[in-house]
C-alpha cells in the first residue's frame, strides 16, 4: 500500500510522520507475528533512524498498541466494503484477497490470543467484521433460515479458515475451494 493511498485505508487518524512506521510494522506483524517487530529492520525498511521510532512511538510496547488500534481502523474499512458483497464468489473472496494483509494480521493475533491486548483486538475485530460477513455467509451457504445453526457453522468455519490459512494459499482458488467444501459440508449436514 502507497503511503499516499494510506488515508483511505484506516490511517487518517494518525500522524503523517507516523505512517510509514505503521505500515511497515503492520506488514511485518502479519508476516511475522510479534517477533517481526524490530525496531532496527523497519527502520531500515522506511529510511529513518532507530531514534526517530522511539520518538514517535517511545518503545514496542506502545507501538504494537497503535498497530492494534490501527487494524481495528482496518477492520471498520473492511466491514463496510463487506455490505457490498453480493455472495461468496466471486464478491468476498475478492475482498478477501484484496485484504490479505489484514487477513494474515488477524491469524497472528489468534495465534498469539493468549496476551490479554492481542486476545482484546481480536475479539473487537472480529465483532466488527463478522456482522457484514454473516449475513452474505448465511445466504450463500443456505443456511438463512436457520441462523443458530448458521452461527454454530460459521464459528467452526472461522476458527477452521484460520488454521488453514497461510500466506502462500490466499489466492482465489484456494478460497474458492474452501467456500465450495464448507457448501458441500453444510448439505450433507442438512440431509
Amino acid at each position: 500500500m502507497s503511503i499516499k493511498n494510506a488515508n483511505n485505508h484506516g490511517l487518517s487518524t494518525f500522524k503523517d510522520i507516523e505512517r510509514p512506521w505503521i505500515l511497515v510494522g503492520y506488514s511485518l506483524f502479519a508476516e511475522k507475528g510479534p517477533t517481526g517487530l524490530q525496531v532496527q529492520v523497519m527502520a531500515r525498511e522506511v529510511q529513518k533512524s532507530k531514534s526517530s521510532f522511539y520518538h514517535l512511538f517511545a518503545d514496542l510496547d506502545v507501538f504494537t498498541e497503535v498497530l492494534l488500534e490501527y487494524h481495528l481502523e482496518r477492520s471498520k474499512v473492511i466491514a463496510h466494503k463487506e455490505t457490498f458483497c453480493q455472495n461468496l464468489v466471486p464478491d468476498l473472496v475478492n475482498l478477501l484477497l484484496e485484504v490479505k494483509e489484514d487477513l494474515l494480521f488477524n491469524r497472528q493475533l489468534r495465534i498469539h490470543r493468549d496476551k490479554a491486548n492481542f486476545s482484546y483486538f481480536l475479539e473487537q475485530s472480529d465483532a466488527v467484521v463478522q456482522d457484514s460477513f454473516y449475513k452474505v455467509w448465511a445466504r450463500d451457504i443456505g443456511l438463512e433460515e436457520k441462523p443458530q445453526l448458521a452461527r454454530d457453522v460459521f464459528a467452526l468455519a472461522l476458527e477452521n479458515f484460520y488454521l488453514q490459512l497461510t500466506e502462500q494459499n490466499l489466492n482465489y482458488a484456494w478460497l474458492t475451494q474452501y467456500f465450495q467444501e464448507l457448501r458441500t459440508l453444510v448439505k450433507q449436514f442438512k440431509r
